[in-house]
């Protein structure tokens, strides 16, 4: 078993890279038979592009449904494609017309560019209709994502489309419009979440300046705050603690004050059950119970942290030591700052690569062809050929159906096997990311290791710890890392196939299944933290000793359940106290961008932005900010586990006398031996 274990990095290296070949021979394939342009532009009931240069199309950038309402089926879940007639047009209908009434009239010139191009007006009306070839009736139509939607209003409380309330159908029968107008209401349900959509996009073009300056802004003090931290560790951290009520203080304010102020207004009194979701997230600003709820949350997360802190003062004096000499750890690594742009970047090329080997492969299938027909035919949906279709038997058992467009796909062993190689895709994105996160763990506990064992420090340190680690990691443990992030990816691939399962049994009645799904997302789930917690202390252990990633795993496994009580303590201490660091960032920052961007401040004259959504930006800059504070304190955070970790075994492996020393720095030693001590002596006093 133990010579397996040495065998296993090995036999994982070289799997790696054979995995990387495949990918990159997956991404090659992907790539000669995709076309992006499938996503991107719309294509007619022939498979044709609308809109594209070089094509018969190239004139005609919009996309026109004959009858929107069937958009409005089931089938365009299945396959993707309406199941009706559809053209490119130069622009969308703006007036209402029905054949019936254009046939043989003046507007027959403008309603012939909404039929079929092959149409010839050699048929009466009702020949035309049934064949397809022109749409029973066009309603004004807007534009949206080259696509044409009806132009839904109301009008009194009735639903209009353009000024009229009727319409006649291709049999000169006089129907009510809204039964039209529900249907294309049916089918324009994602039109809101698009306008929403384009409306956020606005935002950001009109915002994206500032919200480069709120993060700028945030990058400036997280890296100050490190800075500080370095010469300044204790008073930073309780000035950092007190700033943090501060915000949380202030914030309770702010939503009291705007629940008063809001008392006795008009409207303000109504809940948000009765209120419902709203697009417009402004709306809720007008209620005092979103106040309300405001000042809840952050009483309760603000009584929360002040009692940890009463109960953990004295742990906080312990943690404050272990994050000063992390301080002096990084301030002979400075350079250690930088290292997570390096993983930045390899992580946003795993990301491109992933996304756009993703992208080929859901469009290099073919265009298939359909049979559609909507009344009973047995071959309603059974493949066909547009050019023949007309002339085989097909077409005489279904008399008025249609062979058209569908959907991209293909009948060979390629296009057979591309959900296959979707999964697979997914798989080597999650090994891929999971192992440059294992890079720069591996890459920081190196460095901040040759600290920790550097008898005399500096001067005992390489004189590029940073490249040594990194270059070590890459040359004698690649194996490990591939070993450790292939388990932490095929956790995560299994959680990704248990959200896809309970995706198709929401809709089940089977209350055991739905328990059963929610165990097993609940179980993995714990497993992927576990998981991520061993590896993360097993890179360290990688890094101190240069085993392979089981033995690493087992022996910091195995170190840290005997110092669990220490792992408690002054580890998890130490993580709450970088979490207000990054609160206290995240506040600072997230505060001057809701005044900013609710003109509450202007920082130079006209600077009162435009915006649909205020909160567009001010989330943007909050989770930004969040993650570039993370960015910057994760390296503290790893050099705290390393320097924790070091002090663990030094004080297993050395007793400090003068054969078997100490490597850990006297202020460290003495104030984590001396609390020990105290604790033994309250246990006898027990």
């Amino acid at each position: 078993m133990h010579t397996w274990l040495c065998y296993a990095d090995v036999i994982c290296c070289v799997l790696f890279f054979l995995a990387i070949v495949g990918y990159v021979a997956v991404g090659i394939v992907a790539w000669t038979h995709g076309d992006p342009r499938k996503v991107i532009y719309p294509t007619d009931s022939q498979g044709q592009f609308c809109g594209q240069k070089g094509t018969k199309n190239e004139n005609k950038p919009f996309l026109f449904y004959f009858n929107i309402v069937k958009c409005a089926s089931p089938l365009v879940l299945l396959e993707f494609q309406c199941p009706t007639p559809q053209i490119c047009v130069k622009q969308c209908p703006d007036r209402y017309l029905t054949f019936l009434n254009a046939h043989n009239s003046h507007d027959f010139e403008y309603y012939k560019q909404f039929c079929m191009p092959s149409f010839q007006n050699n048929k009466g009306v009702a020949e035309v209709l049934r064949d397809g070839d022109c749409p029973a009736v066009i309603i004004p139509s807007k534009p949206l994502f080259q696509r044409c939607f009806p132009a839904i209003h109301t009008n009194r409380g009735v639903l209009m489309v353009g000024n009229e309330t009727t319409y006649e159908d291709g049999h000169g029968t006089r129907k009510n419009i809204t039964e039209l107008v529900e249907g294309a209401k049916r089918a324009n349900m994602v039109l809101e979440a698009r306008e929403l959509a384009m409306q956020i996009f606005e935002d950001y073009t009109v915002s994206w300046y500032w919200i480069v300056i709120g993060l700028v802004i945030a990058m400036v003090l997280s890296l100050l705050f490190i800075i500080l931290l370095r010469f300044l560790a204790g008073i930073m951290v309780w000035v950092m603690i007190v700033m943090v009520v501060l915000v949380l203080g202030y914030g309770i304010f702010h939503c009291y004050m705007e629940y008063s102020r809001l008392r006795g207004q008009a409207g303000s009194d109504v809940s948000l059950v009765d209120l419902g979701f709203q697009t417009d997230l402004r709306v809720y600003l007008h209620l005092r119970q979103t106040w309300m709820a405001f000042m809840i949350i952050l009483s309760i997360l603000e009584v929360v942290i002040i009692l940890l802190l009463i109960f953990l003062r004295k742990r906080i004096l312990i943690a404050i030591a272990l994050i000063k000499e992390a301080s002096r750890a990084v301030g002979h690594v400075m350079c250690s700052m930088l290292y997570p742009l390096v993983t930045f970047f390899l992580l946003c090329l795993c990301i491109a690569y992933w996304a756009s080997t993703a992208v080929f492969l859901s469009t290099s299938n073919v265009a298939v062809y359909k049979i559609f027909d909507d009344t009973s035919c047995p071959l309603s949906g059974k493949t066909c050929n547009p050019e023949t279709f007309p002339s085989v038997n097909e077409s005489r058992q279904c008399p008025n159906g249609r062979c058209q467009f569908a959907f991209y796909g293909g009948e060979s062993t390629y296009h057979r096997a591309l959900l296959g190689l979707q999964i697979f895709n997914v798989f080597m994105f999650f090994w891929l990311a999971n192992f440059v996160l294992a890079l720069g763990q591996v890459t920081l506990a190196g460095a901040f290791a040759s600290y920790y064992w550097a008898m005399h420090k500096p001067d005992d340190m390489p004189a590029f710890p940073l490249f040594s680690a990194f270059s070590r990691a890459l040359r004698y443990h690649t194996g490990s890392l591939a070993f450790g992030s292939l388990i932490l990816a095929i956790v995560q691939i299994i959680r990704v196939v248990l959200e896809y399962l309970d995706q198709r049994l929401k809709a089940a009645q089977n209350k055991f299944a739905k328990f059963l799904m929610v165990c097993l997302k609940c179980c993995f789930w714990c497993l992927e933290k576990f998981i991520k917690f061993l590896n993360r202390n097993a890179y360290i252990m990688i890094a101190i000793y240069g085993t392979n990633f089981c033995t690493s795993a087992r022996n910091a496994f195995f170190l840290l359940m005997r110092n669990i009580i220490r792992v408690a303590v002054l580890d998890k201490v130490t993580d709450f106290l970088f979490l207000l660091g990054k609160l206290l960032i995240v506040g600072s920052v997230g505060i001057l961008a809701f005044f900013f961007f609710t003109h509450r401040i202007r920082i130079v004259q006209d600077t009162a932005l435009p915006l649909n959504y205020y909160w567009v930006p001010i989330l943007t800059v909050i989770i930004g900010s969040y993650m570039i504070a993370h960015g910057f304190f994760s390296v503290y955070g790893m050099c705290v586990d390393t320097l924790f970790l070091c002090f663990c075994e030094d004080l297993e492996r050395n007793d400090g006398s003068l054969e078997r020393p100490y490597f850990m720095s006297p202020e460290l030693r003495d104030i984590l031996l001396s609390s020990q001590a105290g604790k033994q002596e309250e246990v006898e006093e027990e």
